[in-house]
């Protein structure tokens, strides 16, 4: 009997655990950006290419990041300087941000670091002009401001809502930004590109925020930002199948949700 005992607990041991693929997700409510939280892995719906993936685990956590925050010097960008001096103002400890200034070029103001005053002396010290371009700025930045990272990668994208004539195309910028573990949030001015931020975002785990809006709904919007910037769910899916561009995730809730993923196997 104690063979037979030894026997299935040495082969438990060398038994595979069963597959599973990992999505890191955010849900906020569309009409006030309030972060959702205190879902179960019953709660998602998830579809991939009209076929359902079951969920087996929902955990949130509200972490630290790591922010690449890309704002616009372009002939426009004077509207959202005043947002960026407030969403330094959230940095916390173990945290950093990266200033990266964005016309028809990107160009690093302040490497990554914890220091605010550092950050709001670069701010003060960005030139405008030039047409903006956002994707390529983006690519630039995704490519390059990373890698020394260690906490998980964001880019707060504060832009007046116009996009020049980028060389790079939208799904490159996805397709690195998944490559990467970057989560995309455009904060626009202007919805002349609202369509372009919304698909950058979904696709990425991040939220596309029109600073208007937002501004009529919180007295505080810088930290309404970086509470939907901390918090996240990690979905665990059966079956190791990596998961597609028709990747589809809803609630079995009411109400009205603003939803993105980023696949993290």
């Amino acid at each position: 009997m104690n063979l037979l005992l030894t026997a299935v607990v040495a082969l438990a041991a060398f038994t595979p655990l069963a597959a599973a693929t990992r999505v890191l997700v955010t849900v906020v409510e569309s009409r006030t950006y309030q972060p959702v939280a205190g879902l179960q892995a019953p709660d998602f719906d998830v579809q991939d290419g009209g076929s359902p993936r079951h969920v087996e685990m929902a955990e949130f956590a509200s972490l630290p990041v790591d922010v690449a925050l890309l704002v616009d010097s372009s002939l426009a960008g004077h509207m959202v300087q005043p947002v960026a001096a407030d969403m330094i103002a959230q940095l916390r400890d173990k945290e950093q941000m990266a200033l990266i200034s964005f016309d028809s070029s990107a160009n690093l103001a302040q490497d990554f670091t914890s220091s605010r005053n550092a950050l709001l002396e670069a701010l003060a010290s960005l030139k405008f002009g030039n047409d903006p371009r956002v994707l390529d700025a983006l690519y630039a930045t995704m490519d390059e401001a990373f890698r020394n990272a260690t906490l998980r990668r964001v880019v707060l994208l504060l832009t007046s809502g116009l996009e020049g004539n980028s060389r790079v195309g939208e799904r490159s910028v996805i397709q690195l930004a998944r490559k990467n573990g970057v989560s995309i949030y455009p904060l626009y001015a202007l919805g002349y590109e609202r369509g372009l931020f919304e698909s950058l975002a979904r696709q990425t785990g991040g939220v596309p925020i029109s600073i208007r809006n937002i501004g009529r709904e919180t007295k505080s919007p810088a930290e309404r930002v970086f509470e939907i910037v901390r918090g996240h769910y990690t979905l665990t899916l059966r079956g190791n199948l990596a998961v597609s561009d028709k990747l589809k995730i809803q609630l079995r809730r009411p109400g009205k949700y603003v939803i993105s993923f980023l696949p993290l196997d």
